[in-house]
Formats: C-alpha cells, sequence, structure tokens
C-alpha cells in the first residue's frame, strides 16, 4: 500500500499549535457479525471515537480464510471511501484510529499491526501504552519488526509459535505486559479483547442482533446500533465466534481507570462505570463553582471542551450562562503556511470572541486543563480586547503536574506550566482577573468513583504501575536503532 499524502481536514481541538491539548494513544473497535457489512460498521465506529487518535486510521477484516488491511495516514473519513470499504468484506472485523505515543507518527506505525502465525494470521489494535516495551522487545529476533511501537511488539510475540491457540497464548504472554493496554485482536475467524489488569483505558462488549461488538467508548455502541452489555473487566481476555462470547481471567484486577477520561478524554455521551460522562462533567462545574466562587455577569465555556463543567458552574453560581467566544470547526491543520499577518492573529483562526455579547461583562471563563498556558492567554488577551472589563478562569481539573506514560501524549513536566509555576504564578503568567483549579478531592468525588480505584498520576505523581523512566518515552524503539 503506498503512502499518499492527502489533504488534512483535520477537525481539531487545537486552539494553538504551541499548546495542543493533552490526546489519547487510540480507538479500537472490533465486531464479529456474520451477514453484516463489518467494515461499514467499523468504519462507523471509527467515525465515533475520532477524537481519541486523528493521525491514522486502518481497518482488518476477515472472510474466514484470510486477513486483508487497509490502512492510512488521515482521519477517518480520507482513509476510506464507499470503494475501499466495498473491498472489505467478511464477517469479523477491527479498526483503529491512531495518535501516536510510542513511535513516530508514520504509516508503518498505523494500526492495525498484521504478524503471520503458523496456523494463517494474527491483526491487533491497541489502546494505551505499555512501559516494558524494551524488554519485551529483547524476545523478538533482530529485525522481527518493522515498525517502531509498542504495538507491532506485542503483536509479533502474540503470534511466535508455541504450539497454543491464540487465546491460550494471549492469556500467556499478557501478565508478562506492563502499562495499559486495551486489545482488540483477531485471527481469520475470531475476534478477541483484552484489558491490562488496571484497566487504566476503557473497553465496552456490545450486542448486535447478529453479532457483538467491542470498543473503547459505549457512544461507539450507540452510533452502530448495539446494545452495551458490560464493560470488559480489568485482566479480563474475552473469545468471540460462533458460539459466542467466552470470558477467561489472565490477571487479578486492580482497578486504576483513568481519571482524565472524565475531565477531557470522552465523549460527552459515553458512560463509564455506569454514568454519563456529561453528567460528570456539569457535577464537576458545580463542585468548581462552590470551590472559586466569583462575583460575575456571565459564565462562558472554552468550546467545545469547557462546556459542560461551564453549564454546571453556571447552574451552581447563578451567574447566567452564555456563549462569548465562537470556534471554527472547520479550521484545524493545513499545509498552507499563513503570512504573518494572518500568523499574528494566532488563535482567532479557530476562536473569535462575540464583542457584543462579552463587551462591558465580568467573565467567568471555564475550561478543562491548562497544558502550557499558550490558548489560555490567548482567549484572555482577546475577551479583554472584545471589551469584557473581568476576567476570571475556572479550570475543571487540577493542575495537570506531571506526564502520563499510560498512553496520554501530555508534554513532559518541564513544558507543563503546572510543572514549574504556582497557581498565582499562572494566573498572572495568563493575564487573568483569578484563576482556580477544581481539588484533586472534588473532581474524584464528582466521578463517583473511590479514589483509590482511579489513576490520577498526571494530578499527584502517584503512577500506579511503578515506571522505569530510562524505558519510557515516545521514541524509546527508534532510539535503540
Amino acid at each position: 500500500m503506498k503512502h499518499v499524502l492527502k489533504g488534512d481536514g483535520h477537525l481539531s481541538h487545537d486552539l494553538d499549535p504551541r499548546d495542543r491539548p493533552p490526546k489519547d494513544a487510540c480507538g479500537v473497535f472490533g465486531v464479529w457479525a456474520p451477514g453484516e457489512e463489518v467494515s461499514k460498521l467499523t468504519y462507523y465506529g471509527l467515525y465515533a471515537l475520532q477524537h481519541r487518535g486523528q493521525e491514522s486510521a486502518g481497518i482488518a477484516v476477515s472472510e474466514g480464510s484470510r486477513i486483508l488491511v487497509y490502512k492510512d495516514m488521515g482521519l477517518v473519513a480520507q482513509v476510506f471511501d464507499e470503494s475501499v470499504l466495498g473491498t472489505l468484506r467478511g464477517h469479523l472485523a477491527i479498526g483503529h484510529c491512531r495518535y501516536s505515543t510510542t513511535g513516530s507518527s508514520v504509516w508503518e506505525n498505523a494500526q492495525p499491526t498484521l504478524s503471520s502465525t503458523e496456523s494463517g494470521g494474527l491483526a491487533l489494535a491497541h489502546n494505551g501504552n505499555l512501559i516494558n516495551t524494551p524488554e519485551l522487545s529483547r524476545r523478538l529476533a533482530p529485525g522481527a519488526t518493522r515498525a517502531t511501537t509498542d504495538t507491532e511488539v506485542l503483536t509479533t510475540l502474540l503470534a511466535q509459535d508455541r504450539g497454543q491457540s491464540i487465546d491460550d497464548a494471549a492469556a500467556e504472554l499478557l501478565p508478562q505486559v506492563r502499562g495499559a493496554y486495551s486489545l482488540v485482536f483477531m485471527d481469520e475467524k475470531t475476534l478477541y479483547a483484552a484489558r491490562d489488569p488496571q484497566g487504566v483505558r476503557p473497553l465496552v462488549l456490545g450486542r448486535l442482533e447478529r453479532g457483538w461488538v467491542v470498543a473503547s467508548e459505549t457512544a461507539a455502541l450507540d452510533i452502530v446500533g448495539a446494545t452495551f452489555v458490560r464493560e470488559i473487566e480489568p485482566g479480563e481476555l474475552i473469545t468471540i465466534d460462533e458460539r459466542g462470547v467466552r470470558s477467561r481471567r489472565f490477571a487479578l484486577a486492580e482497578p486504576k481507570g483513568c481519571l482524565f477520561e472524565y475531565v477531557y478524554l470522552a465523549r460527552p455521551d459515553t458512560t463509564i462505570a455506569g454514568r454519563g460522562v456529561q453528567t460528570t462533567r456539569v457535577e464537576v462545574g458545580r463542585v468548581l463553582a462552590r470551590e472559586h466562587p466569583v462575583e460575575a455577569d456571565l459564565v462562558i465555556p472554552t468550546p467545545e471542551s469547557g462546556t459542560p463543567a461551564a453549564v454546571g458552574y453556571a447552574e451552581e453560581s447563578g451567574i447566567p450562562y452564555g456563549q462569548g467566544l465562537v470556534k471554527n470547526s472547520y479550521v484545524g491543520r493545513t499545509f498552507i503556511q499563513p503570512s504573518q499577518t494572518i500568523r499574528q492573529l494566532g488563535i482567532r483562526l479557530k476562536l473569535n470572541p462575540l464583542k457584543e455579547v462579552v463587551a462591558g461583562k465580568r467573565l467567568v471563563v471555564v475550561d478543562d486543563s491548562i497544558v502550557r498556558g499558550n490558548t489560555q492567554r490567548a482567549i484572555v488577551k482577546m475577551l479583554r480586547e472584545a471589551g469584557a472589563t473581568e476576567v476570571h478562569v475556572r479550570i475543571s481539573s487540577p493542575p495537570v503536574s506531571w506526564p502520563c506514560f499510560y498512553g496520554i501524549d501530555f508534554a513532559t513536566r518541564a513544558e507543563l506550566i503546572a510543572g514549574s509555576l504556582s497557581v498565582e504564578e499562572i494566573r498572572a503568567s495568563l493575564g487573568a482577573d483569578s484563576l482556580g483549579y477544581i481539588s484533586l478531592e472534588g473532581l474524584t468525588a464528582a466521578t463517583t468513583i473511590p479514589a483509590e480505584r482511579l489513576c490520577r498520576a498526571c494530578f499527584d505523581g502517584e503512577y500506579p504501575i511503578p515506571i522505569d523512566q530510562d524505558n519510557v518515552g515516545k521514541y524509546v524503539l527508534e532510539a535503540k536503532r
């Protein structure tokens, strides 16, 4: 398959290219459904998960005798069209949309990965990030992989001939794998799914009239008409074929679900642990209003990431909610370099204030997180230029002070503004009249999940899976070549 550079219609949350938001590793989707157009179901499932990965996309299908993989760089709608999907026929499929956290963003690292076994083929898609990748890669012969991802290493190890079935091989290998992984994989006849013992990244099971679906989020089940059955448990491996769904446990569950899923990563119409993400985010806004009240005339969100929490803040505070910023959803990455004049406008390409709404007003501006601070700094400046008399910034997560090694591509600690500055120093840097972050305790309480069942490492630096700093990093495999 030839890599063709395509026009980029990237629908992005990035308001400032210097201040990219935290990005999740990927979205995964799998379907076993004889008689259905599984490639189209997978396409729409990935479309629903596009927010989780926007660098590349791919689908693997099988009609029972061979696996065919099609993947390329770009968004789901750029990689696939009707003619391509028409060639991807079969009764089971897996799909993937990627944001790179291990290995460069190149075609060779796109997923699903494909490897040969003694009895056929194995395709695999992965959401998360492994932290013992170098150790695992040393088990492979030199040159055994072309890609530089933890996923390729995992696929190759899983496909090695041990005289075992795929599910037996997975049950033996996965306890030796450390880090975050929600996997969907397949041979020619069977769909498999597995989740790491901590359950850091989400994975759910759904029922179709004539089959089964696994996906990163419940929203993807809704899009393809599947009924939610349950979450796949941490440390669980499931097998799906003509005999139905079978489950086995390869490790004891030690739940540590990612708290940042509630803040930013998951779609608001997704359900986690039986509770809608939108409901949680609105409650977070209410807590934020109680923890950081202020006298103001209007609550506005940074669209769209701050909207649910802004609604909650307005409801709790009694301050009216309004739309003070308009986002151009159709402007994203572009291969056309802006002129110096346009470059100076910066964030206005994607976000512009409604002057008649904000002029003369004391504003509360709600957003979900601050990474480097460039975006918020530009927003404060824009709102003041539009006539706002006061700008009070409220953030619906605690300060992000630590990097993530489990599948979110945060900046390094040195690049995180909260890694080196106090809240007051950050406020001064943004030019805001006041700055308030929700407390870690307040955010945790809003999720209704006990703190001991959550990974909160990006906020408190306490990593539930021990990290070897010398063996982690996006380019860990490339550095060793």
